[in-house]
Protein backbone atom coordinates (compact mmCIF):
# COMPACT_ATOMS: atom_id res chain seq x y z
CA UNK A 1 0.00 0.00 0.00
CA UNK A 2 1.22 3.45 -0.88
CA UNK A 3 -0.23 6.93 -0.51
CA UNK A 4 0.94 9.67 -2.85
CA UNK A 5 -0.16 13.27 -2.45
CA UNK A 6 -0.54 16.16 -4.89
CA UNK A 7 -1.32 19.80 -4.15
CA UNK A 8 -3.83 20.79 -6.82
CA UNK A 9 -5.93 23.75 -7.84
CA UNK A 10 -6.21 27.40 -6.81
CA UNK A 11 -6.47 26.61 -3.08
CA UNK A 12 -3.71 23.97 -3.12
CA UNK A 13 -6.05 21.16 -2.13
CA UNK A 14 -4.41 17.89 -1.20
CA UNK A 15 -5.34 15.14 -3.63
CA UNK A 16 -4.33 11.68 -2.47
CA UNK A 17 -3.79 8.50 -4.47
CA UNK A 18 -3.89 5.23 -2.54
CA UNK A 19 -2.70 2.23 -4.53
CA UNK A 20 -2.65 -1.47 -3.74
CA UNK A 21 -1.70 -4.41 -5.96
CA UNK A 22 -2.03 -2.48 -9.21
CA UNK A 23 -5.29 -0.77 -8.32
CA UNK A 24 -5.74 2.80 -7.13
CA UNK A 25 -8.25 5.31 -5.86
CA UNK A 26 -8.05 9.08 -5.71
CA UNK A 27 -9.40 11.32 -2.97
CA UNK A 28 -10.45 14.95 -3.60
CA UNK A 29 -8.95 15.88 -6.99
CA UNK A 30 -9.14 19.63 -6.42
CA UNK A 31 -7.49 20.81 -9.63
CA UNK A 32 -6.04 19.76 -12.97
CA UNK A 33 -5.28 16.04 -12.48
CA UNK A 34 -2.49 15.88 -15.08
CA UNK A 35 0.10 14.90 -12.45
CA UNK A 36 -2.16 12.20 -11.12
CA UNK A 37 -2.77 10.80 -14.59
CA UNK A 38 0.98 10.82 -15.33
CA UNK A 39 1.60 8.92 -12.09
CA UNK A 40 -1.07 6.33 -12.85
CA UNK A 41 0.37 5.73 -16.32
CA UNK A 42 3.97 5.57 -15.10
CA UNK A 43 3.11 3.11 -12.35
CA UNK A 44 0.68 1.15 -14.56
CA UNK A 45 -2.15 1.62 -12.06
CA UNK A 46 -5.85 1.23 -12.78
CA UNK A 47 -7.89 3.93 -11.06
CA UNK A 48 -11.07 2.31 -9.76
CA UNK A 49 -12.71 5.05 -7.67
CA UNK A 50 -12.67 8.81 -7.12
CA UNK A 51 -13.72 9.57 -3.56
CA UNK A 52 -14.92 13.01 -2.50
CA UNK A 53 -14.92 14.06 1.15
CA UNK A 54 -17.27 17.02 0.59
CA UNK A 55 -18.62 19.03 -2.31
CA UNK A 56 -16.87 22.38 -1.96
CA UNK A 57 -15.53 23.52 -5.32
CA UNK A 58 -11.87 23.36 -4.33
CA UNK A 59 -12.10 19.60 -3.75
CA UNK A 60 -13.78 18.65 -7.03
CA UNK A 61 -12.23 20.71 -9.84
CA UNK A 62 -10.51 17.64 -11.28
CA UNK A 63 -13.36 15.14 -10.94
CA UNK A 64 -14.73 15.48 -14.47
CA UNK A 65 -11.40 15.15 -16.25
CA UNK A 66 -10.11 12.35 -14.01
CA UNK A 67 -13.31 10.37 -14.42
CA UNK A 68 -13.32 10.88 -18.18
CA UNK A 69 -9.68 9.84 -18.54
CA UNK A 70 -9.92 6.72 -16.39
CA UNK A 71 -13.54 5.61 -16.39
CA UNK A 72 -13.50 5.62 -12.59
CA UNK A 73 -16.82 6.56 -10.94
CA UNK A 74 -17.00 9.57 -8.62
CA UNK A 75 -18.45 8.82 -5.19
CA UNK A 76 -19.67 11.94 -3.38
CA UNK A 77 -21.61 12.63 -0.16
CA UNK A 78 -25.36 12.60 -0.75
CA UNK A 79 -25.81 15.12 2.06
CA UNK A 80 -23.80 17.71 0.15
CA UNK A 81 -25.68 17.44 -3.15
CA UNK A 82 -27.41 20.79 -2.55
CA UNK A 83 -24.03 22.54 -2.66
CA UNK A 84 -23.86 22.00 -6.41
CA UNK A 85 -26.64 24.56 -6.74
CA UNK A 86 -24.52 27.12 -4.86
CA UNK A 87 -21.28 28.86 -5.74
CA UNK A 88 -19.63 26.96 -2.88
CA UNK A 89 -20.07 23.80 -4.89
CA UNK A 90 -20.19 24.82 -8.54
CA UNK A 91 -17.46 27.45 -8.25
CA UNK A 92 -17.39 30.93 -9.71
CA UNK A 93 -17.20 32.63 -6.32
CA UNK A 94 -14.45 35.18 -5.60
CA UNK A 95 -13.28 34.92 -9.20
CA UNK A 96 -12.49 31.20 -9.02
CA UNK A 97 -13.31 29.03 -12.06
CA UNK A 98 -16.59 27.19 -12.45
CA UNK A 99 -16.47 23.44 -11.80
CA UNK A 100 -16.86 21.29 -14.90
CA UNK A 101 -20.01 19.18 -14.40
CA UNK A 102 -19.54 15.52 -13.56
CA UNK A 103 -21.74 12.55 -12.71
CA UNK A 104 -21.47 11.04 -9.24
CA UNK A 105 -22.85 8.25 -7.12
CA UNK A 106 -23.64 8.52 -3.40
CA UNK A 107 -21.00 7.23 -0.99
CA UNK A 108 -22.12 4.01 0.76
CA UNK A 109 -21.88 4.89 4.45
CA UNK A 110 -20.48 2.30 6.82
CA UNK A 111 -18.03 -0.50 6.09
CA UNK A 112 -17.27 -1.27 2.46
CA UNK A 113 -14.30 -2.18 0.27
CA UNK A 114 -12.29 -0.24 -2.28
CA UNK A 115 -9.39 -1.68 -4.33
CA UNK A 116 -9.37 -4.78 -2.12
CA UNK A 117 -9.03 -2.79 1.09
CA UNK A 118 -11.52 -2.43 3.92
CA UNK A 119 -12.86 1.11 4.19
CA UNK A 120 -15.10 2.74 6.78
CA UNK A 121 -17.03 5.63 5.25
CA UNK A 122 -17.72 7.79 8.28
CA UNK A 123 -20.37 10.51 8.37
CA UNK A 124 -18.46 13.45 9.84
CA UNK A 125 -20.63 16.57 9.39
CA UNK A 126 -19.58 20.00 10.56
CA UNK A 127 -17.56 21.61 7.80
CA UNK A 128 -20.44 20.62 5.53
CA UNK A 129 -23.60 18.66 6.37
CA UNK A 130 -22.56 15.68 4.27
CA UNK A 131 -18.83 15.60 4.98
CA UNK A 132 -17.39 12.07 4.92
CA UNK A 133 -14.09 10.72 6.23
CA UNK A 134 -12.62 7.56 4.70
CA UNK A 135 -10.79 5.30 7.15
CA UNK A 136 -8.64 2.47 5.78
CA UNK A 137 -7.51 0.36 8.77
CA UNK A 138 -5.06 -1.77 6.76
CA UNK A 139 -3.33 1.39 5.56
CA UNK A 140 -3.53 3.07 8.97
CA UNK A 141 -4.94 6.10 7.19
CA UNK A 142 -7.99 8.35 7.32
CA UNK A 143 -8.77 10.89 4.62
CA UNK A 144 -10.62 13.60 6.53
CA UNK A 145 -11.08 16.43 4.02
CA UNK A 146 -11.55 19.77 5.78
CA UNK A 147 -12.88 18.29 9.02
CA UNK A 148 -9.63 18.58 10.95
CA UNK A 149 -6.15 19.85 10.14
CA UNK A 150 -2.77 19.83 11.83
CA UNK A 151 -3.50 21.84 15.00
CA UNK A 152 -6.69 23.27 13.55
CA UNK A 153 -10.18 22.45 12.28
CA UNK A 154 -12.27 23.21 9.24
CA UNK A 155 -14.33 26.36 8.83
CA UNK A 156 -17.93 26.20 9.97
CA UNK A 157 -19.10 29.67 8.88
CA UNK A 158 -20.15 28.57 5.40
CA UNK A 159 -23.84 27.72 4.78
CA UNK A 160 -24.54 24.31 6.31
CA UNK A 161 -21.54 24.43 8.63
CA UNK A 162 -21.86 23.68 12.35
CA UNK A 163 -19.12 23.95 14.96
CA UNK A 164 -21.08 21.72 17.35
CA UNK A 165 -21.42 19.00 14.73
CA UNK A 166 -17.78 19.29 13.73
CA UNK A 167 -16.63 18.91 17.31
CA UNK A 168 -18.86 15.88 17.84
CA UNK A 169 -17.68 14.31 14.56
CA UNK A 170 -14.03 14.65 15.48
CA UNK A 171 -14.47 13.37 19.00
CA UNK A 172 -16.69 10.45 18.01
CA UNK A 173 -15.05 9.29 14.79
CA UNK A 174 -11.50 10.66 14.59
CA UNK A 175 -10.21 10.74 18.15
CA UNK A 176 -11.43 7.16 18.64
CA UNK A 177 -9.25 5.84 15.80
CA UNK A 178 -6.02 4.00 16.72
CA UNK A 179 -3.37 6.44 17.95
CA UNK A 180 -1.04 5.97 14.99
CA UNK A 181 -3.74 6.52 12.35
CA UNK A 182 -2.41 9.10 9.92
CA UNK A 183 -4.91 11.87 9.18
CA UNK A 184 -4.67 13.10 5.60
CA UNK A 185 -6.34 16.50 5.51
CA UNK A 186 -7.63 18.54 2.59
CA UNK A 187 -4.97 21.22 3.07
CA UNK A 188 -1.61 21.40 4.78
CA UNK A 189 0.36 18.77 6.64
CA UNK A 190 -0.62 15.27 7.60
CA UNK A 191 -0.98 14.50 11.28
CA UNK A 192 -2.21 11.66 13.51
CA UNK A 193 -5.21 10.85 15.65
CA UNK A 194 -3.13 10.80 18.83
CA UNK A 195 -1.28 14.00 18.00
CA UNK A 196 -4.46 15.99 17.42
CA UNK A 197 -6.24 14.45 20.40
CA UNK A 198 -3.33 15.58 22.58
CA UNK A 199 -2.35 18.91 21.01
CA UNK A 200 -5.17 20.37 18.92
CA UNK A 201 -6.00 23.67 20.68
CA UNK A 202 -9.62 23.64 19.50
CA UNK A 203 -10.26 20.67 21.74
CA UNK A 204 -7.82 21.36 24.55
CA UNK A 205 -9.20 24.79 25.28
CA UNK A 206 -12.76 24.38 24.00
CA UNK A 207 -12.41 27.19 21.43
CA UNK A 208 -15.74 26.43 19.75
Amino acid sequence: MRITSYSLGPLETNCYVLDHEGLALAVDPGGDPAEVLDFLRAEKLALKHILVTHLHFDHIYGCARLAEATGAPVLAPAGDAYLMDLELGRGGVYGFPVVEPFASQPVPLGQTEFIGLECHCLATPGHTPGSISYYFPQAGAAFVGDLIFYRSVGRTDFPGGSSAQLKESVQRHIFTLPDDTVLYSGHGLETSAADERTHNPFFLHDMF
